[in-house]
């Protein structure tokens, strides 16, 4: 069952400009650990938002749920901030022949939960492959099975690491790895439960779905270039290293993080988040103004 968790972060933390300062009740404090971002005007905005996803990847503990996150290097936008596993949708994403890596789930079906026209497969698999290049996670089964009685041989594994050193040094493979291993991407282990737009005042923009999935057996590490550290984390510990300021993150992950708190399995989990209307599944552009040289929400 369920548990109750009543932690309205917006009740208690009323100014959460993606990081950069946080407004309680009579106090203002900053995170610990700053936050590199690039703020513009409303004249200089990104008109179009980069299509983008991410995931949630959560795993059962002694009866706690844990999900995988990153910190992000200073070098990134948004360096220094914990997220989830995510990127920007790749044009090879966009697949004239979705079936052949997504017998589970086809285009029509997924653009219409994200109640968009066509390629709305591609965020699905976006998602799998930024996943693997930011985790090492890989969502993926052996055709005829599926994910959680795909078992990789060892010549497999070697496959994998070999095709993951190439992908790091910026070799666009991911799919060609799918080919040579005869894999399915595992879309059908995927349940879409958010969607956020980076406000104007951001000089780059991305509108990004978000996803949870349940972890494989494989180790989950991040990369070392744009995620320079990771852990297993508890969703409402997370949110509490937050409040105290010892965790840096944005409004979209720690409102993602509010939705899978209380849970106490993944298949609970994802069994609630899967039968959700496409309707009550979150569509968010936060609005901001610059006040005082500082960004104030105004709304979300």
């Amino acid at each position: 069952m369920k548990k109750s968790y009543m932690t309205h972060l917006s009740k208690h933390w009323v100014n959460i400009p993606y990081g950069i300062k946080l407004i309680k009740p009579n106090t203002i404090k900053r995170v610990n650990n700053k936050i590199k971002h690039t703020l513009t005007d409303n004249n200089d905005y990104q008109k179009v938002p980069t299509p983008a996803a991410s995931v949630l990847l959560i795993r059962d503990t002694d009866k706690k749920v844990e999900v995988f996150m990153i910190k992000r290097s200073m070098k990134t936008n948004f360096g220094g901030v914990w997220v989830f596993p995510g990127g920007k949708i790749d044009d090879e994403d966009v697949s004239n022949d979705y079936l052949k890596y997504s017998p589970y789930l086809d285009d029509s079906s997924a653009s219409k939960r994200l109640g968009i026209e066509k390629n709305g497969l591609s965020y699905w698999t976006a998602c799998i492959r930024e996943c693997f290049e930011e985790s090492g996670i890989l969502l993926a089964n052996k055709k005829g099975k599926n994910l959680k009685n795909t078992i990789l041989k060892d010549e497999d594994l070697e496959i994998l690491s070999q095709f993951k050193d190439r992908i790091l040094k910026g070799e666009n493979i991911f799919y060609e790895m799918i080919d040579n291993l005869n894999l399915e991407l595992a879309t059908n282990e995927l349940a879409y439960i958010s969607h956020w737009v980076t406000p104007k005042i951001e000089k780059r923009r991305y509108s990004t779905r978000f996803f949870v999935a349940r972890s494989t057996d494989q180790e989950a590490v991040h990369d070392g270039t744009e995620g320079v550290e990771s852990k297993w984390i508890n969703p409402e510990d997370a949110l509490e290293k937050f409040k105290a300021g010892d965790f840096p993150m944005i409004m979209p992950t720690i409102k993602n993080l509010e939705m899978i708190c209380g849970f106490v399995d993944t298949s609970e989990l994802l069994s609630v988040m899967n039968k959700k209307d496409k309707n009550d599944i979150p569509n968010v552009e936060p609005v901001f103004e610059i006040v005082d040289g500082e960004p104030k929400l105004i709304r979300y």
